[in-house]
């Protein structure tokens, strides 16, 4: 077991459960069995030191496994202060990798263990969010010169990089996961879509059918997420800010109006901007009694906490993740999970075979840089193309479907312009 300077977690004691749910999770990871069992044969990894600032679940217990066995020399540490399954950092413990990831740690201990990851002296990072890249630039750029390059899996996180890379603040180059087709036509769409749902429904054991659920942002996320309420029933409406999102929602069958319209009608909010403030003060004031608020974005910024908790005179905890925050004049408003990940806070985050596509793109761009180290720039970079299909080939493999391929000739004609009519 890793020394204690290494590790912070809840209690050792829950190892054994936690094992038992990281290979639960495996059953529904075939892509990234496939690469890890590669990984165990050419060890790509070997003497590199890789840190990773990821949601600790038994999925991504399975991402760090897959690189240990590559000959990584792995370190973990939370994305989130309210992501972490605690069973499963006791379990990644058992399994020699350092964890530092504790549900509900304050933010002071969030940054300590971030500050713990980067003891590490990574060559390699993995990123959720960019906190632990933005750290390593800011309070620990001395270990900057150690690093080849890293991975960044989420919209939020990308548009941080890409703000750093333009202000050429980014030091090294970083492949941004979350752009590959694989993982957001499937992680962000699906596994955002039902995994949303999963979280707000534990906590609150709503019924959808017949409630009005008003979407912030119409991004794969927001998509996923309206797909999935209108399932169950819901009466969607939709608030964007960017006019071809907005005409697509329409398209799609949802109500479409600003924020301060439905902020009259909603039951049910749910954010996935990846910005700030976006249901703010004047939305509180116009919302009808019981409103209800989640958020699905990456940080706890995207509902105005402080403007709503101004506006009440009483705030109390009446079920696990659902504060009751009470108006001044009486209107009782409920905010899910703190404003954090609700499908992480209460529910447990995208189901195994999703993650199974995202964290395959993980792996083998983390691979990429290693080969490609001497040639890449301190630049964000998407995946390349050949990680991308080949990621989507073994998961269609996996699931036992066959597709078409092209014939020489249709290959020459897609590629020729003298055929006509």
């Amino acid at each position: 077991m890793p020394s204690r300077k290494q590790y912070d977690i809840k209690d050792p004691a829950l190892a054994e459960a936690g094992k038992r749910r990281i290979e639960w999770a495996s059953r529904e990871m075939p892509v990234l069995k496939l690469i890890k069992e590669r990984f165990a044969r050419e060890k790509p990894f070997k003497g590199i030191r890789i840190s990773a600032c990821l949601h600790i679940t038994t999925e991504t217990g399975n991402l760090a496994l897959a690189l240990k066995e590559g000959g990584a020399s792995v370190i973990l540490c939370a994305s989130n202060p309210l992501s972490t399954q605690d069973d499963a950092a006791s379990a990644m413990v058992d399994y020699d990798i350092p964890t530092n990831a504790i549900k509900g740690e304050d933010q002071e201990t969030y940054y300590k263990h971030i500050s713990t990851a980067l003891d590490h002296k990574p060559q390699l990072t993995v990123d959720d969010g960019a906190d632990l890249v933005t750290t390593l630039h800011t309070r620990r750029s001395e270990l900057i010169k150690n690093v080849i390059g890293g991975t960044e899996e989420t919209t939020t996180g990308v548009i941080r990089l890409r703000s750093m890379e333009k202000a050429r603040k980014l030091k090294y180059p970083i492949i941004a996961v979350n752009d590959a087709q694989t993982k957001y036509l499937f992680d962000n769409r699906y596994g955002t879509g039902q995994s949303t749902i999963d979280g707000v429904t534990r906590a609150t054991n709503i019924l959808w059918a017949g409630k009005k659920v008003v979407i912030c942002g119409y991004g794969w996320c927001g998509r996923g997420v309206a797909l999935r309420a209108r399932g169950l029933g819901a009466h969607v409406i939709i608030c964007e800010v960017q006019p071809v999102r907005a005409l697509e929602a329409v398209m799609d069958g949802n109500q479409v109006m600003s924020l301060a319209e439905a902020a009259k009608l909603g039951d049910i909010f749910i954010t996935v901007t990846g910005d700030l403030s976006v249901i703010d003060k004047e939305h509180f004031k116009a919302m009808k009694d019981g409103a209800i608020l989640a958020n699905s974005g990456h940080f706890n910024v995207e509902i105005n906490i402080p403007a709503l908790a101004n506006l009440a005179r009483g705030k109390r905890q009446i079920r696990p993740f659902v504060d009751e925050y009470v108006l001044k004049d009486g209107r009782r408003i409920y905010l899910l999970g703190e404003g954090r990940l609700i499908n992480l806070a209460a529910a447990e985050g995208h189901p195994a075979s999703v993650m199974d596509m995202s964290f395959a793109n993980q792996a083998l761009s983390l691979e990429y840089i290693v080969k490609n180290r001497d040639t890449l720039k301190p630049e964000v970079y998407s995946v390349p193309e050949q990680i991308d299909k080949e990621v989507a080939r073994l998961k269609l493999q996996a699931m036992g479907i066959t597709i078409d391929t092209l014939t020489a000739e249709q290959k020459e004609y897609l590629t020729s312009w003298e055929q006509g009519t």
